[in-house]
């Protein structure tokens, strides 16, 4: 998505692809319907939590070979 597109205007971006939203200015993660972490990729990498269990995950299956 080129950025003049998005340029001073807020996007909302569902996605399951970590890579999708690193250079995100806030990421809200939802767990059961709730918000269970919110922030600046840096921050959520701080608290370790869903957010950096997630990249984790997706970085291990994207080894993973048939």
């Amino acid at each position: 998505m080129g950025i003049k597109l998005i340029k001073e205007k807020t996007v909302l971006i569902i996605a399951h692809r970590m890579r999708t939203v690193a250079n995100a200015d806030k990421i809200v993660v939802l767990k059961d319907g709730v918000v269970a972490e919110q922030g600046v990729p840096e921050e959520l990498e701080k608290i370790g939590g869903i957010y950096v269990n997630m990249k984790k995950v997706q970085m291990k299956s994207s080894e993973w070979r048939m």
